[in-house]
């Protein structure tokens, strides 16, 4: 399910120009998304709508992502970007990567909507390792 959503959302994808932009805002709102709720963890007592807000925001950014690196989209662009040639050359790697955060962030929302606190942290951690890996694997500025 998740190969063919990432196969529909390709099919979608818009100009490279555009794709670096749209994809270096949704990271941007993922990053947001992830202090928003590991502030709230911090806090004496966490505002479950805030962090299940916060999950929902990483999550739906984590689905737009895979349609924003469309071929030609890379540094070779002419725009500034961090993402690596290797999305392009091992892309079924990348879009495993791209499967695994989807699928973390989808699991977040749902920990965060059961409301423990240490279950929450835990996933907060899986879902940021999953985009650490990304990360190290096709990202030039770690």
């Amino acid at each position: 399910m998740i190969s063919a959503s990432l196969n529909a959302a390709s099919a979608a994808a818009p100009a490279p120009k555009a794709a670096i932009a749209a994809r270096q805002a949704g990271y941007k709102k993922m990053g947001a998304a992830m202090k928003a709720l590991n502030d709230q963890l911090k806090t004496g007592a966490p505002v479950k709508a805030k962090m299940v807000g916060a999950a929902q925001a990483l999550a739906a950014a984590a689905r737009e992502q895979p349609r924003l690196f469309p071929a030609g989209s890379g540094p070779t662009a002419g725009v500034p970007t961090d993402a690596l040639p290797n999305i392009w050359t091992d892309r079924a790697t990348f879009d495993g990567q791209m499967a695994r955060l989807i699928a973390e962030s989808g699991k977040l929302i749902a920990v965060v909507n059961g409301g423990n606190a240490d279950a929450i942290r835990a996933q907060a951690k899986a879902t940021g390792a999953t985009c650490a890996a990304c990360h190290r694997q096709f990202r030039a500025d770690n």
